[in-house]
């Protein structure tokens, strides 16, 4: 999907190396979640775990703690995404995953390390190389979260409620599929989205 491509790319580089958050896209950015169904998303079959309601994606695992993966129909080689997400029980362990199931920006508790890893990277095969810096700051407990998510070929870029938290360059990076969030297994959590926004980048 490529909307005013060129333009987002030209915005995204700026504030980019300005440190800040490309909130000034969010009016560019085109929805992906319609906030009335899951119209434009694989869901998984006979799933119970995803529902929409008011505006919200509230995801929660079942009884026999499934885990499961959110995908986009669409698929994206560079792209910046932006949503909303709010913790609401449980321990919390998601993500986004970019473009694979194997590279992914963490939500939340490590199920490995256990503590908060959120905006971190997490590369199967490598752990979490780096870790995004300051969230423990900018982390709501309650309330809503906005991340924002740049992927330009191998370079990952996060910010955190506008503020850049991590920079990551993958060796493993995969050229080009679509966004996942993830609903990891053997949890009993419940985490709510919304404002899913995504747009390609030249």
């Amino acid at each position: 999907m490529i909307y005013r491509s060129v333009r987002l790319f030209l915005l995204c580089s700026c504030v980019s190396s300005l440190g800040l958050a490309p909130s000034c896209l969010a009016a560019e950015l085109p929805k992906i979640f319609n906030g009335k169904d899951l119209s434009g998303w694989k869901v998984p079959k006979e799933s119970k775990c995803w529902q929409v309601k008011d505006g919200v994606l509230h995801v929660k695992n079942n009884a026999d703690k499934q885990g499961e993966t959110l995908w986009t129909d669409d698929e994206y080689e560079n792209f910046v995404l932006e949503l909303d997400f709010r913790f609401v029980s449980g321990t919390i362990d998601s993500g986004v995953f970019v473009r694979t199931e194997h590279e992914q920006i963490q939500i939340g508790i490590s199920g490995s390390l256990k503590r908060d890893l959120t905006a971190s990277p997490y590369i199967v095969g490598k752990g979490y190389p780096v870790e995004a810096k300051g969230v423990a700051e900018l982390l709501k407990a309650a309330g809503w979260n906005t991340m924002t998510v740049v992927a330009k070929g191998p370079d990952y870029a996060v910010w955190l409620n506008n503020r850049l938290v991590m920079t990551y360059e993958s060796e493993t990076s995969v050229k080009r599929g679509p966004i996942g969030i993830q609903l990891h297994p053997d949890r009993e959590m419940s985490i709510d989205f919304r404002n899913i926004r995504a747009a390609g980048l030249e």
